[in-house]
């Protein structure tokens, strides 16, 4: 399921330049059973199954393990355990901001009925969803997640003044963008883009930026 995104666009290109590093572990290789199972029924009875607590101990202990051993000594490396759960802290712009400046992540992609707890209580640091509602797995929001974090880093979107003006970024919702042609079917550019006056400009995507808000984001203008 990750080879395809984190094999094209923004993301390719960061691995490539060695701005950012993605290693994807199958938690089947840290099972001990002969059957490779990484999942058991619930104790307590009820629907569905549970991820098992050996094979996600022994996954990040190694994990950890290894980026310790690779780690330079003389810099303090800041790491987190995430879990990705229809019951975590949903994600926000400031959440990937905030997780941009970290050294390492570790992602534990929640599937079926929900993992051990004693995984939760020891080991997760942060447990994180992509909104209010469920997935058949992990696996897609930890992608979202990579992907609002890496466009983050330093040196991975050629024109990092063109984050400054993301939705969300700057509390509201972006304003109106035109390229060319000027006029296509009848429909033309607004006449101040092509003014050539950067203060008129600005304040008239300012203007669009909080008009837009208003009517299709108002809880954002309450927060």
């Amino acid at each position: 399921m990750f080879t395809g995104p984190f094999d094209l666009s923004i993301v390719k290109r960061a691995i490539d330049q060695q701005l950012v590093d993605i290693t994807i572990h199958n938690l089947r290789d840290y099972s001990e059973m002969k059957n490779k199972i990484v999942d058991d029924y619930p104790f307590g009875g009820g629907g569905g199954m549970v991820m098992k607590p050996e094979p996600l101990f022994a996954s990040i202990e190694q994990i950890k393990a290894s980026i310790l051993q690779t780690s330079d000594t003389t810099q303090s490396k800041e790491s987190q355990v995430v879990l990705l759960t229809p019951q975590g802290q949903r994600l926000t712009q400031n959440i990937a901001e905030e997780m941009s400046l970290l050294s390492d992540i570790i992602l534990i992609c929640g599937h079926y009925d929900g993992i051990d707890e004693r995984v939760t209580d020891s080991l997760v640091d942060r447990e994180i969803s992509i909104g209010d509602y469920v997935l058949t797995g992990g696996e897609i929001p930890a992608m979202v997640l990579v992907d609002a974090i890496i466009r983050l880093i330093p040196g991975v979107v050629g024109d990092k003044d063109s984050l400054d003006d993301d939705t969300h970024t700057s509390g509201l919702i972006q304003f109106p963008q035109y390229t060319r042609p000027q006029i296509f079917r009848g429909m033309s550019v607004p006449d101040v883009l092509l003014s050539g006056n950067h203060e008129k400009i600005r304040a008239w995507r300012e203007r669009q930026s909080i008009e837009r808000t208003l009517k299709r984001r108002p809880d954002m203008l309450n927060t």
